[in-house]
Protein backbone atom coordinates (compact mmCIF):
# COMPACT_ATOMS: atom_id res chain seq x y z
CA UNK A 1 0.00 0.00 0.00
CA UNK A 2 1.46 3.74 -1.27
CA UNK A 3 2.30 5.91 1.84
CA UNK A 4 0.40 9.09 1.94
CA UNK A 5 2.28 12.15 1.64
CA UNK A 6 3.67 12.97 5.02
CA UNK A 7 2.85 16.42 6.39
CA UNK A 8 5.64 19.07 6.90
CA UNK A 9 6.92 20.34 10.58
CA UNK A 10 4.25 22.26 12.20
CA UNK A 11 4.91 22.82 15.68
CA UNK A 12 5.73 26.98 14.90
CA UNK A 13 3.21 27.89 12.70
CA UNK A 14 -0.22 29.50 13.80
CA UNK A 15 -2.99 27.71 13.96
CA UNK A 16 -6.26 28.61 12.76
CA UNK A 17 -10.20 26.97 12.58
CA UNK A 18 -11.96 25.56 9.75
CA UNK A 19 -14.48 23.81 8.31
CA UNK A 20 -14.19 20.18 6.68
CA UNK A 21 -16.00 20.65 3.42
CA UNK A 22 -14.68 17.65 1.72
CA UNK A 23 -12.92 14.23 1.80
CA UNK A 24 -11.33 11.50 -0.09
CA UNK A 25 -9.48 9.02 1.61
CA UNK A 26 -7.07 10.86 4.10
CA UNK A 27 -6.91 14.40 2.03
CA UNK A 28 -9.35 17.06 3.29
CA UNK A 29 -10.94 20.60 1.79
CA UNK A 30 -11.06 23.07 4.85
CA UNK A 31 -12.64 26.11 4.41
CA UNK A 32 -10.60 28.52 6.97
CA UNK A 33 -12.70 31.17 9.21
CA UNK A 34 -12.52 34.01 6.70
CA UNK A 35 -12.87 32.49 3.43
CA UNK A 36 -9.37 31.00 2.48
CA UNK A 37 -9.70 27.24 1.47
CA UNK A 38 -6.70 25.02 2.30
CA UNK A 39 -5.89 21.25 0.84
CA UNK A 40 -4.83 19.64 4.31
CA UNK A 41 -3.51 16.44 5.15
CA UNK A 42 -4.09 15.03 8.48
CA UNK A 43 -0.87 14.90 11.38
CA UNK A 44 -0.86 11.32 12.44
CA UNK A 45 -3.25 8.52 11.59
CA UNK A 46 -5.41 8.14 14.62
CA UNK A 47 -7.20 11.00 13.44
CA UNK A 48 -10.66 10.40 11.67
CA UNK A 49 -12.21 13.41 10.16
CA UNK A 50 -15.54 13.70 8.40
CA UNK A 51 -17.02 16.63 6.43
CA UNK A 52 -18.61 19.17 9.53
CA UNK A 53 -15.91 18.69 11.40
CA UNK A 54 -14.51 21.68 12.30
CA UNK A 55 -11.02 21.64 12.55
CA UNK A 56 -7.57 23.34 13.85
CA UNK A 57 -5.38 23.48 11.01
CA UNK A 58 -1.70 24.25 10.80
CA UNK A 59 -0.47 26.51 7.16
CA UNK A 60 2.17 24.61 5.65
CA UNK A 61 3.97 24.95 1.91
CA UNK A 62 1.20 23.92 -0.21
CA UNK A 63 -1.58 23.54 2.01
CA UNK A 64 -2.46 22.87 5.25
CA UNK A 65 -2.11 20.17 8.51
CA UNK A 66 -5.45 19.11 10.43
CA UNK A 67 -3.44 19.07 13.95
CA UNK A 68 -6.74 18.70 15.70
CA UNK A 69 -10.90 17.83 15.53
CA UNK A 70 -12.91 20.28 17.65
CA UNK A 71 -15.93 19.00 20.12
CA UNK A 72 -18.21 17.45 17.70
CA UNK A 73 -22.32 18.13 18.24
CA UNK A 74 -23.33 14.57 16.67
CA UNK A 75 -21.35 12.17 14.34
CA UNK A 76 -23.68 10.68 11.86
CA UNK A 77 -21.92 7.65 10.55
CA UNK A 78 -22.36 3.27 9.72
CA UNK A 79 -20.67 0.71 10.97
CA UNK A 80 -20.49 -3.46 11.31
CA UNK A 81 -18.15 -5.29 12.91
CA UNK A 82 -15.30 -4.61 10.75
CA UNK A 83 -15.57 -1.09 9.13
CA UNK A 84 -16.88 2.05 10.10
CA UNK A 85 -17.69 4.69 7.84
CA UNK A 86 -17.94 8.23 8.57
CA UNK A 87 -20.87 10.44 7.11
CA UNK A 88 -21.03 13.63 8.51
CA UNK A 89 -20.56 15.29 11.78
CA UNK A 90 -21.99 17.98 13.51
CA UNK A 91 -25.43 17.35 11.64
CA UNK A 92 -28.70 18.58 13.22
CA UNK A 93 -31.06 17.02 10.52
CA UNK A 94 -30.66 13.71 8.27
CA UNK A 95 -32.65 13.24 4.65
CA UNK A 96 -33.03 10.18 3.00
CA UNK A 97 -33.93 9.53 -0.39
CA UNK A 98 -36.10 6.91 -1.79
CA UNK A 99 -37.90 7.17 -5.57
CA UNK A 100 -39.93 4.19 -7.37
CA UNK A 101 -38.90 1.44 -9.53
CA UNK A 102 -35.63 1.54 -7.99
CA UNK A 103 -35.70 -1.73 -5.18
CA UNK A 104 -36.79 0.76 -1.91
CA UNK A 105 -34.94 -1.30 1.14
CA UNK A 106 -37.55 0.37 4.00
CA UNK A 107 -35.56 -1.58 6.36
CA UNK A 108 -32.40 0.57 5.01
CA UNK A 109 -34.94 3.94 5.57
CA UNK A 110 -35.49 2.87 9.32
CA UNK A 111 -31.80 2.03 10.06
CA UNK A 112 -31.37 5.62 8.87
CA UNK A 113 -34.36 6.85 10.83
CA UNK A 114 -32.33 4.92 13.94
CA UNK A 115 -29.06 6.36 12.97
CA UNK A 116 -30.28 9.88 13.13
CA UNK A 117 -32.55 9.30 16.68
CA UNK A 118 -29.36 7.97 18.27
CA UNK A 119 -27.53 11.15 17.44
CA UNK A 120 -30.16 13.46 18.38
CA UNK A 121 -30.98 14.27 14.80
CA UNK A 122 -34.32 15.53 13.04
CA UNK A 123 -34.94 12.50 10.35
CA UNK A 124 -36.95 14.01 6.99
CA UNK A 125 -37.85 11.22 4.17
CA UNK A 126 -38.11 12.59 0.59
CA UNK A 127 -39.79 10.35 -1.81
CA UNK A 128 -38.58 11.29 -5.02
CA UNK A 129 -39.71 11.11 -8.65
CA UNK A 130 -43.01 11.90 -7.41
CA UNK A 131 -44.43 11.88 -11.29
CA UNK A 132 -43.63 8.84 -12.39
CA UNK A 133 -46.57 6.34 -12.49
CA UNK A 134 -45.79 3.79 -9.87
CA UNK A 135 -45.13 6.67 -7.37
CA UNK A 136 -48.89 5.70 -5.92
CA UNK A 137 -47.25 1.89 -5.07
CA UNK A 138 -44.55 3.55 -3.29
CA UNK A 139 -46.35 6.51 -1.32
CA UNK A 140 -48.54 3.44 0.20
CA UNK A 141 -45.25 1.33 1.41
CA UNK A 142 -43.87 4.91 2.74
CA UNK A 143 -47.10 5.21 4.90
CA UNK A 144 -45.59 3.06 7.73
CA UNK A 145 -42.49 5.79 8.32
CA UNK A 146 -45.34 8.94 8.39
CA UNK A 147 -47.37 7.17 11.21
CA UNK A 148 -44.13 7.34 12.94
CA UNK A 149 -44.36 10.90 12.71
CA UNK A 150 -41.37 11.84 10.40
CA UNK A 151 -42.00 14.09 7.11
CA UNK A 152 -42.51 12.20 4.14
CA UNK A 153 -41.68 14.69 1.45
CA UNK A 154 -43.22 13.69 -2.32
CA UNK A 155 -41.21 15.66 -4.73
CA UNK A 156 -40.20 15.65 -8.11
CA UNK A 157 -36.58 16.98 -7.92
CA UNK A 158 -36.15 17.51 -11.74
CA UNK A 159 -39.23 19.66 -11.81
CA UNK A 160 -39.82 21.39 -8.36
CA UNK A 161 -37.70 21.21 -5.50
CA UNK A 162 -40.20 23.26 -3.65
CA UNK A 163 -41.65 20.90 -1.21
CA UNK A 164 -38.17 20.39 0.43
CA UNK A 165 -37.05 24.01 0.77
CA UNK A 166 -39.12 24.48 4.01
CA UNK A 167 -37.16 21.75 5.81
CA UNK A 168 -33.43 23.38 4.80
CA UNK A 169 -32.96 26.82 6.46
CA UNK A 170 -30.25 26.85 9.33
CA UNK A 171 -29.81 22.82 9.45
CA UNK A 172 -26.89 21.27 8.94
CA UNK A 173 -28.07 18.43 6.86
CA UNK A 174 -26.72 15.07 5.85
CA UNK A 175 -28.17 13.54 3.09
CA UNK A 176 -28.26 9.74 2.25
CA UNK A 177 -29.78 7.48 -0.39
CA UNK A 178 -29.16 4.83 -2.74
CA UNK A 179 -27.64 4.81 -5.75
CA UNK A 180 -30.44 6.25 -8.66
CA UNK A 181 -32.24 7.79 -5.94
CA UNK A 182 -31.58 11.19 -7.08
CA UNK A 183 -29.94 12.77 -4.53
CA UNK A 184 -27.85 14.86 -7.00
CA UNK A 185 -30.35 15.93 -9.01
CA UNK A 186 -31.77 17.10 -5.60
CA UNK A 187 -28.59 19.02 -4.47
CA UNK A 188 -28.46 20.68 -8.19
CA UNK A 189 -32.08 22.11 -7.50
CA UNK A 190 -31.30 23.34 -3.64
CA UNK A 191 -27.64 24.35 -3.83
CA UNK A 192 -27.11 26.67 -6.64
CA UNK A 193 -23.71 25.79 -8.20
CA UNK A 194 -23.25 22.79 -7.03
CA UNK A 195 -22.27 21.40 -10.24
CA UNK A 196 -19.31 23.71 -10.89
CA UNK A 197 -18.64 23.53 -6.71
CA UNK A 198 -18.31 19.20 -7.17
CA UNK A 199 -15.99 19.91 -10.05
CA UNK A 200 -13.43 21.84 -8.81
CA UNK A 201 -13.46 20.02 -5.33
CA UNK A 202 -12.43 16.61 -7.60
CA UNK A 203 -9.83 18.36 -9.26
CA UNK A 204 -8.07 19.48 -6.09
CA UNK A 205 -8.38 16.32 -4.79
CA UNK A 206 -6.88 14.29 -7.97
CA UNK A 207 -9.97 12.48 -8.50
CA UNK A 208 -10.36 14.09 -11.91
CA UNK A 209 -14.44 13.65 -11.46
CA UNK A 210 -17.02 13.31 -8.75
CA UNK A 211 -16.58 9.75 -7.10
CA UNK A 212 -18.43 7.93 -5.21
CA UNK A 213 -16.09 7.50 -2.67
CA UNK A 214 -16.01 10.96 -1.61
CA UNK A 215 -18.02 13.21 0.51
CA UNK A 216 -18.80 17.24 -0.09
CA UNK A 217 -20.03 19.93 1.84
CA UNK A 218 -22.62 22.13 0.36
CA UNK A 219 -23.19 25.65 1.88
CA UNK A 220 -26.88 26.75 1.11
CA UNK A 221 -25.46 30.43 1.26
CA UNK A 222 -23.17 32.70 1.11
CA UNK A 223 -22.26 32.13 4.83
CA UNK A 224 -21.94 28.71 5.58
CA UNK A 225 -22.98 28.85 9.11
CA UNK A 226 -26.94 29.52 7.83
CA UNK A 227 -26.64 25.95 6.77
CA UNK A 228 -25.33 23.35 4.62
CA UNK A 229 -25.88 19.95 3.24
CA UNK A 230 -23.14 16.43 2.81
CA UNK A 231 -23.67 14.62 0.18
CA UNK A 232 -22.71 10.77 0.71
CA UNK A 233 -22.23 8.36 -1.50
CA UNK A 234 -24.72 5.82 -2.29
CA UNK A 235 -24.98 3.26 0.19
CA UNK A 236 -26.71 -0.86 0.25
CA UNK A 237 -26.14 -1.38 3.79
CA UNK A 238 -26.44 0.96 7.23
CA UNK A 239 -24.70 -0.98 10.21
CA UNK A 240 -25.52 0.31 13.81
CA UNK A 241 -22.89 -1.72 15.41
CA UNK A 242 -21.51 1.49 17.17
CA UNK A 243 -24.67 2.30 19.04
CA UNK A 244 -24.97 0.68 22.22
CA UNK A 245 -28.09 -1.38 22.98
CA UNK A 246 -29.80 1.06 25.78
CA UNK A 247 -29.35 3.38 23.37
CA UNK A 248 -30.89 1.60 20.00
CA UNK A 249 -34.30 1.03 22.34
CA UNK A 250 -34.54 4.70 22.83
CA UNK A 251 -33.73 5.38 19.26
CA UNK A 252 -37.15 3.92 18.51
CA UNK A 253 -39.24 6.83 18.99
CA UNK A 254 -42.55 4.83 19.61
CA UNK A 255 -40.95 2.76 22.21
CA UNK A 256 -39.70 5.49 24.30
CA UNK A 257 -42.81 5.62 26.20
CA UNK A 258 -43.01 2.18 27.05
CA UNK A 259 -39.08 2.24 28.09
CA UNK A 260 -39.14 0.89 32.17
CA UNK A 261 -42.43 -0.17 32.58
CA UNK A 262 -41.30 -3.83 31.79
CA UNK A 263 -41.47 -5.98 34.57
CA UNK A 264 -38.05 -6.54 34.50
CA UNK A 265 -35.14 -3.56 34.11
CA UNK A 266 -32.76 -5.41 32.09
CA UNK A 267 -36.09 -6.69 29.20
CA UNK A 268 -34.87 -7.10 25.74
CA UNK A 269 -38.53 -7.36 24.75
CA UNK A 270 -38.71 -10.48 23.53
CA UNK A 271 -39.80 -13.51 25.04
CA UNK A 272 -39.67 -11.95 29.06
CA UNK A 273 -43.10 -12.05 30.61
CA UNK A 274 -45.02 -9.19 31.08
CA UNK A 275 -43.07 -6.75 28.13
CA UNK A 276 -44.97 -3.82 27.70
CA UNK A 277 -43.48 -3.49 24.46
CA UNK A 278 -44.23 -6.93 23.14
CA UNK A 279 -47.99 -6.33 24.76
CA UNK A 280 -47.91 -3.10 22.82
CA UNK A 281 -46.83 -5.42 20.08
CA UNK A 282 -50.40 -7.73 20.38
CA UNK A 283 -52.45 -4.78 20.64
CA UNK A 284 -51.55 -3.07 17.23
CA UNK A 285 -49.80 -0.44 18.52
CA UNK A 286 -46.22 -0.90 17.61
CA UNK A 287 -45.44 -2.56 13.94
CA UNK A 288 -43.70 -6.50 14.87
CA UNK A 289 -40.90 -5.52 12.36
CA UNK A 290 -40.27 -2.65 14.10
CA UNK A 291 -39.14 -4.55 17.23
CA UNK A 292 -38.07 -7.52 15.47
CA UNK A 293 -35.16 -4.64 13.70
CA UNK A 294 -34.15 -4.08 17.29
CA UNK A 295 -33.73 -7.34 18.17
CA UNK A 296 -31.36 -7.31 14.62
CA UNK A 297 -29.85 -4.37 15.50
CA UNK A 298 -29.01 -5.47 19.09
CA UNK A 299 -27.82 -8.71 18.02
CA UNK A 300 -24.80 -6.73 15.78
CA UNK A 301 -23.84 -4.61 18.38
CA UNK A 302 -23.40 -7.88 21.15
CA UNK A 303 -21.49 -9.39 18.15
CA UNK A 304 -18.75 -6.57 16.95
CA UNK A 305 -18.36 -6.29 20.95
CA UNK A 306 -17.72 -10.27 21.37
CA UNK A 307 -17.22 -12.25 18.29
CA UNK A 308 -17.66 -15.60 19.96
CA UNK A 309 -21.14 -15.25 20.74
Amino acid sequence: MRRAAQPAETSNAALVDGLVTANRRRRYTVRVDGGETLECLLKGRRMVVACGDRVRVARVSGGGVIEEILPRSSLFYRSDAFNEKLIAANVTQVIGVVAPDLGVDLELVDRWIVAAEAERCRFVLVANKADKPSFTELAARLESIARLGYPVVAMAAKHDPAPLLPYLPDERTALIGQSGMGKSTILNAVVPGANARTAEISESLSTGRHTTSQSTLYPLGAVVDAGWIVDSPGVKAFGLAHVAPDALARAFVELRPLIGLCRFRDCRHDREPDCAVQEAVARGEIAPHRVALLHRLVHEVEARRDPGR
